[in-house]
């Protein structure tokens, strides 16, 4: 088996509970490939439940993190649920990493520690980088250089594009490019940094602006000094320590995929065949909810075990499970169909408040030679998260309040806008961590059908 853990900071072995209020409550540990941590995957099977909640934090999380997640979501349940339900916790604990200047909401402790320089790292951001990246030193430590002397060169953007694609993975010469690279990777550096800097003034990031950088002023974003810091280029670091961010997101996204279908799926799919009576419950937020879908692959034709899925501001395409795409007819999504393998629905939440989704999953997710330009809208690359399920006919649109007072449709896919609750958060995501709310336990609960 592969290194569980990776050298992320997630180690191996079973929590037992620690630090979760809930009962029974283990963790499944996965590497990045996918390959689940045996005495983890025991422990689940000897729980005692008729229904197992399986929950994949998504991306801007450690260990410990991911457990306070847990914790605080877990907690309601069990005031909750029927008399006849008796629950399993499960917290599926994959290779991500945490920024620690992303604030979360009631988790805030290390983004009060962290530097408030726009662009240098922050040193448990840098350490998480080279937990992440751990045969990368070298060339983190000239990023993290260059991100605190921000030169006001080309040149040094020049290099610093390089850098990022080594980390990235993606191939310098263009002719060797795969078409889903994102043109973030493989456009002019220049104007990437410029873009997304001005993605950051959109999202409400303290200190940035738009004036001296060539590129208009971002519509309802602020206005301020914090790019033209020096003059010349130095106000885009800002954009390049983005830049740095969407190529950790980027290889994340990949492994969520992984560690899904190859890891979390057929784990499921095993645990079921011993015990074909426990139903299963998967909730993923951000990549976890992409995690969790993509697990759905390895459910057998047939099978009735996973009872409903619950995806919460899910940092994945809105037509992942659209059996054809609407700007390509003879295209599917990526998850085309898998929703018919729940014996349930898939409730799909989203918000209008989560920047990370609104603002910077589009960028990151445009191709490369796409003319409509970085900035430019286009509703391709739009998150399930943002606007919920898109191209699947039927599929219903509920608001928070009527999905609670009148139920969740009984199969198939839905869209639950969340934002009257999903509204808290600090720049650069905005909401997008703001999940931990008893409305939401609601919701799960509604669609697996496990209420009083």
């Amino acid at each position: 088996m592969a290194n569980v853990g990776g050298g992320f900071g997630f180690g191996t072995g079973v929590v037992g509970g620690v630090g979760v209020g809930v009962r029974p409550y283990a963790e499944l540990t996965f590497d990045s490939e996918g390959d689940v941590d045996r005495v983890t995957q025991g422990t689940v099977s000897r729980m005692e439940a008729t229904d197992l909640l399986v929950f994949a934090h998504g991306w801007n999380s450690d260990r410990s993190t991911a457990t306070r997640l847990y914790d605080r979501f877990f907690a309601p349940f069990e005031g909750l649920v029927g008399s006849g339900v008796r629950l399993g916790y499960v917290g599926v604990v994959w290779p991500s990493m945490r920024f620690s200047d992303e604030p979360i909401p009631d988790f805030d402790t290390l983004a009060a520690l962290a530097e408030p320089d726009l662009g240098a790292l922050d040193p448990l951001t840098r350490r998480a980088l080279e937990e992440f990246w751990p045969e990368r030193r070298a060339e983190l430590d000239r990023v993290a250089e260059l991100l605190a002397e921000r030169p006001d060169s080309a040149a040094a953007f020049i290099e610093f594009g390089a850098l990022i694609r080594e980390l990235a993975g993606v191939d310098a010469v263009p002719a060797l490019v795969a078409p889903s690279v994102p043109a973030i990777f493989t456009d002019d550096v220049l104007e990437v940094c410029r873009a997304l800097s001005v993605a950051l003034a959109r999202a409400g990031t303290p200190g940035t602006g738009t004036a001296g950088t060539g590129a208009p002023a971002a519509a309802g974003g602020p206005e301020g000094p914090g790019l033209t810091v020096g003059g010349g280029m130095r106000g885009l670091w800002g954009g390049a320590k983005e830049l740095l961010r969407q190529a950790a997101y980027y290889k994340m996204k990949k492994r969520a995929g992984v560690v899904g279908e190859r890891g979390l799926g057929p784990v499921l799919a095993q645990l079921a065949a011993a015990r074909p009576a426990l139903r299963f419950h998967l909730i993923g937020h951000s990549f976890g909810a992409r995690v969790v879908s993509f697990s759905l692959r390895a459910v057998p034709d047939r099978a009735r075990y996973v009872k409903s899925v619950t995806l919460l501001q899910g940092a994945f395409s809105h037509y992942a499970f659209a059996d054809r795409l609407p700007h390509d007819k003879g295209t599917g999504g990526a998850l085309r169909g898998l929703q018919r393998r729940v014996d349930g629905p898939v409730v799909a939440c989203h918000s209008p408040h989560d920047s990370a989704l609104k603002i910077f999953y589009p960028l990151a997710s445009r191709m490369a030679g796409d003319s409509a330009g970085l900035l430019g809208f286009d509703e391709r690359w739009g998150a399930i998260g943002h606007d919920g399920v898109q191209a699947v006919p039927g599929a219903p649109r509920l608001t928070l309040d009527t999905a609670l007072r009148e139920g969740v449709p009984t199969t198939g896919c839905v869209s639950v806008d969340a934002g009257s609750v999903v509204r808290r958060g600090g720049a650069p995501s905005g909401a997008h961590s703001d999940i931990c709310h008893e409305e939401l336990a609601r919701l799960v609960v509604d669609a697996g059908r496990m209420g009083r």
